[in-house]
Parts: structure tokens; sequence; C-alpha cells
């Protein structure tokens, strides 16, 4: 297991070298409220931290902070504890370990999200929090593209395979299918915001009873039992709520239960 690295000590560490949000705008604001408004100290873990952006706000609180990344980017903090891994892997820290694991735009990255999932549930304390962000491709918006074109929204033409980039979007995920990993991975959803909802979005507002009517009596259609047709009604709800509908990303936030083992 790799040894945790105070970044003070890093000679990559360049002079000048300068963080940057790589994030839908407000993203990182948005999260770090969030964040606030839940706990105002306790041990953060920032993955992927990118050039360490998201730490530098951490840094503003009263956080013990902790980035990880698949490379070190010499613009992260010093005062920072970084650990380079790779999401797809096992992550290289104790069970139970974080008060917070925020995550902005990485999972769409990823060959197995389902793994990192299961990782940052096992890495949080009982009770702690998962803060989760990815483009959101349940919008009517990006669903209107992806009817017309077969392409999503922040996925919107073919990428290059013989070239393949750790910048790709190669698991863009759905509402529903993010819902489904956090909560096999025993951890709950709590709350499901947005960073921004362009003006763009709006323009399908008209088309939300319509597609809300439609796909509840899909989803409905395939329940087998009352349980399973509460479980859907449930889900319903959430994919037309005001975020996930008109989101241009879906911010989630997720607790590992008090009495998770």
């Amino acid at each position: 297991m790799p040894e945790l690295t105070d970044n003070k000590g890093k000679t990559s560490h360049a002079a000048g070298a300068r963080s940057r949000e790589s994030a839908p705008r407000n993203t990182h604001a948005k999260v770090y409220e969030l964040l606030q408004a839940h706990m105002t100290s306790g041990n953060v873990l920032d993955i992927p931290c990118g050039s360490g952006a998201f730490l530098r706000r951490l840094q503003q609180g009263a956080y013990t902070c902790y980035g990880a990344d698949i490379a070190a980017h010499p613009a992260i903090p010093r005062e920072a504890t970084f650990v380079q891994t790779n999401m797809n892997d096992t992550l290289p820290f104790d069970d139970d370990r974080f008060d917070a694991v925020v995550s902005i735009e990485g999972i769409e990255h990823i060959r197995r999200p389902f793994d990192f999932v299961n990782e940052c549930a096992r890495i949080l304390k009982p009770g702690g929090l998962l803060f989760l962000t990815t483009p959101n491709i349940s919008s009517l918006r990006s669903r209107w593209r992806w009817l017309l074109t077969g392409f999503h929204n922040k996925g919107n033409c073919p990428l290059d395979e013989t070239n393949p980039l750790p910048r790709h979007h190669i698991n863009l995920l759905s509402y529903p299918q993010l819902r489904y990993m956090l909560h096999t991975a025993g951890l709950r959803i709590e709350q499901r915001h947005t960073s921004r909802i362009k003006a763009a979005a709006w323009f399908y507002a008209p088309f939300w009873p319509l597609a809300r009517t439609i796909t509840q009596w899909v989803v409905w259609r395939g329940a087998k039992n009352a349980a399973m047709a509460a479980l859907f009604r449930e889900i319903h709800r959430e994919l037309y709520t005001l975020p996930v509908s008109f989101g241009d990303n879906i911010i989630l936030i997720a607790r590992k239960p008090e009495d998770a083992q």
C-alpha cells in the first residue's frame, strides 16, 4: 500500500504552478458550500484532486486535507497530504478513514465506477458523506440530444479510440444508475443538487410534464410487487426534481449509515 506523502517534501512542486478548476462553472464553489453546511472540520479526501483547486478551498476551513490522483500535479498545495493512486484500483486508505470524500467530475472518466463507489463507502467513517459530481445525462436537454443524435450532452461526439485519454468521458451515468451504484454500496443519497442550470435548459421545460407522465407509465409497468412499485415511484420522483431534470451536472450527497459494519 503506498505511503501517504506530505506534499512539502515533493520536489515536483514547481514554483509558479497554478491550480485550475477542471469542472463546470460554479461546481467547486457549490460543493464547498454544501460541505460547509454539513461539517466545518474533519478528514476530507479530494479524489481526483487534479491540480489541487478544491484542496485550496478546503484550506480555507478547519479541514484536514487529503488529495489523490493518478499523477501528482506541481500545483497541489504543499500543506495537503497527497497520495498517487488509480481510481480504478483499491484505494490506499484504511477502512473508516474519512469524514467526507469529495469526487468532482471524476467517475465518468474511469473504467470501474462500481468499484470506485464501493471503495469510497469503505474508507468513509460511519455517518460520513460522499460528495459526488458528474455530467447530467438525465436532464431533458441531454435526453433530447441523445434522441436526435445518439450522443448525450458532455459526450456529443465519438471518442477517439485510436488515442484513448484519461480526460475521455467513457462512463457517463444516468441518475438511476448512480443511485443504484450508491445504494448497493451501502450509501444512501440524501440530497441532489446542480452547480448551474443553463438558460438553454429551460427551452425543454414545456416537455417536462409529458416526459414525466410517459416515464411514470413505463417505469411503473415494470414493478412486480408493491415494494418494487414503491421503490420505482421514489426513483421516478427524484428523476424529475429540478436539479436532475434541468441541471448541467448532478451533485449528489450520499451518507454511510451510522451502523455500517
